[in-house]
């Protein structure tokens, strides 16, 4: 297995953890993660994500709240009324009240 897939793996297990009715940011898995600076590559786990039925990928947006990840899903509708089936409100592709559904995994997990 290579550098990128352990890294791919840790990103699934954090998201994995992702309450239901709650979000976080790519960048907030990266600093978790020790790499503050890969919230892309974080993006790159979660493009290939949406087709494993445990990782709830609907749930990573990017900081500001936005559904940046919506074109990987079966439809562009799919991550919104996924996110609004647990009771997130989505108006033009960005969650409303973010801050009020951010899950920060530094401060919700001990490393």
């Amino acid at each position: 297995m290579n550098k990128n897939n352990d890294f791919f793996d840790q990103v699934y297990q954090v998201v994995r953890l992702i309450p239901f009715g709650r979000v976080t940011s790519y960048g907030s898995i990266a600093t978790y993660l020790g790499a503050g600076r890969s919230a892309r590559i974080v993006g790159y786990a979660m493009n290939s994500a949406h087709t494993m039925p445990d990782v709830p990928a609907h749930r990573v947006v990017n900081r500001n709240g936005l559904l940046t990840g919506k074109m990987h899903f079966e439809t562009p509708d799919t991550m919104q009324n996924r996110l609004e089936e647990e009771g997130i409100k989505v108006v033009k592709d960005q969650i409303q009240d973010f801050k009020k559904v951010f899950w920060d995994p530094k401060t919700e997990l001990a490393l």
